[in-house]
């Protein structure tokens, strides 16, 4: 555990050969945003975690308009500092950083760098006023609808001169330089010219994996992977078609045979069929119907046989979105889930609940802003050890669209967890990486992955050494 706390304060404080660097830690003053917890302007705040995969992020600051021309932001960090660069960091068409101010403590800025814009460079207006109906990503927020990603990048300015004590910047914005929309996902601060840059927070030992492989499933589209407490069947949910089917393949001299249809876990309803749990004395599984505010969840309780022997109730239950996830310890006594309620920092959160004396549920709390971004957590995995979850997002620094992640949790609380560490490269891809479950009797991590548009399940060989940090 300590290893991952000195890795994550390297980061933060030493991340680019020794230079001193600090990330925005407050927003003081800002021309607009969407408000809210996704793009809201306290998202610019921190290390970047848009980077330095790019693109739409719901962690990044994100102006009103899209074409608007003329937007600002004023930041503040923790302790004054010596100052030769100011990296900004575009995450949808970067360029438009036109002035950055300093300020030294006097609650002044004053201009430090600046782009000259040729009268001839063009412009982009919107030509049509904003689109009311159109919503973000299936979010609650209205927007202008535009182009989405051309240009990531990060615009490192370097001062002529070095300014010692500066505890704020202000950097303006002229968003009408290039077509799309906009967002602005980190801002930092260097007493060096050294660029700086975004790292995903990683290990050299999830490096120094073999690549995952590819299980062959046949022409199946398959989802939601688990293994059965005794490590024999491997079940996953095929979603070739409406009806969603779970199949299972047994284990025979070290290899998965031909998946088969499991005809005694056919669901009524078309959508939502899968094992979400596979322990020694029951099955969790989802897709069963159920009725809204009476703690019902979808999840139902299953024997060894397959035979339902209730349902996963939890109090107060509410889910904004159709969808959630959920990983249970081999007593039943604790669940982690993964879902959209009034309390999330974005869209899916992690959360976790207790088992009752009559056998339903607490109230799901929230495991925290470390574990949580505005983004999406879901699939979780916890080990059982009961400290050391595995799951999907994204919400962090990547290597493409939704990766992987492990994290720990540091007390007894279940609200305080490290900063998440990315699985790697071997792991996870430029394209969805998801729904992950690790067999523990076998060291290995499957999981499910986009590869050239298809979904697949993937596994690799992880030593328990090396996700637990002991090597």
């Amino acid at each position: 555990m300590k290893k991952v706390l000195c890795l994550y304060a390297f980061f933060v404080l030493f991340s680019v050969n020794a230079q001193q660097v600090q990330w925005a830690s407050k927003a003081i003053k800002f021309s607009s945003d969407l408000g809210g917890k996704q793009n809201g302007v306290k998202r610019i705040l921190g290390r970047p975690d848009a980077f330095p995969q790019g693109g739409v992020s719901p962690n990044a600051w994100m102006p009103k308009d899209a074409l608007r021309g003329y937007e600002w932001v004023e930041v503040g960090f923790e302790n004054p500092q010596t100052v030769k660069q100011v990296a900004v960091f575009e995450n949808l068409n970067a360029g438009c950083v036109v002035r950055i101010g300093v300020d030294t403590g006097s609650g002044k800025y004053q201009t430090v760098w600046s782009r000259k814009v040729n009268y001839k460079t063009p412009t982009f207006k919107a030509a049509i006023p904003a689109d009311r109906k159109y919503y973000f990503k299936r979010k609650r927020r209205k927007i202008q609808e535009a182009p989405e990603v051309l240009n990531p990048g990060i615009e490192n300015a370097i001062l002529e001169s070095a300014v010692s004590g500066v505890v704020a910047v202000r950097v303006e914005f002229n968003f009408a330089l290039l077509p799309g929309q906009k967002q602005i996902d980190a801002i930092g601060i260097s007493d060096s010219e050294i660029p700086l840059d975004a790292k995903i927070n990683t290990t050299k030992a999830f490096e120094s994996l073999a690549s995952a492989e590819i299980l062959s499933v046949g022409n199946l589209t398959p989802s939601c992977v688990v293994v059965s407490a005794n490590g024999q069947k491997l079940y996953f949910t095929d979603e070739t078609n409406d009806k969603e089917i779970i199949y299972s393949c047994t284990q025979q001299n070290g290899k998965w045979n031909t998946p088969v249809a499991e005809s005694d876990l056919l669901n009524t309803n078309n959508s939502y069929n899968f094992l979400a749990a596979c322990q020694a004395d029951f099955f969790l599984k989802g897709g069963k119907s159920f009725s809204k505010g009476t703690g019902e969840t979808g999840y139902e309780f299953l024997d060894k046989n397959y035979q339902p022997i209730g349902l996963l109730k939890i109090a107060a239950y509410a889910n904004y979105d159709e969808t959630s996830s959920v990983s249970m310890t081999a007593d039943a006594k604790t669940l982690v889930m993964g879902i959209e309620t009034d309390m999330t920092q974005g869209g899916h959160d992690l959360y976790f609940a207790t088992k009752k004396e009559d056998g339903t549920y607490s109230y799901l709390q929230n495991l925290g802003k470390v574990i949580n971004s505005a983004g999406e957590e879901a699939s979780p995995c916890l080990l059982s050890d009961q400290r050391t979850l595995l799951f999907s997002s994204d919400g962090f620094s990547s290597f493409g669209d939704n990766d992987i992640y492990v994290s720990y949790r540091l007390d007894d609380t279940w609200k305080k967890w490290s900063a998440p560490l990315n699985l790697g490269s071997k792991i996870n891809s430029n394209d969805y990486d998801g729904s992950p479950f690790y067999d523990e009797k076998t060291e290995v991590l499957y999981f499910t992955s986009s590869v050239d548009g298809k979904q697949v399940i993937k596994s690799v060989q992880l030593p328990k050494e090396k996700l637990l940090l002991k090597e």
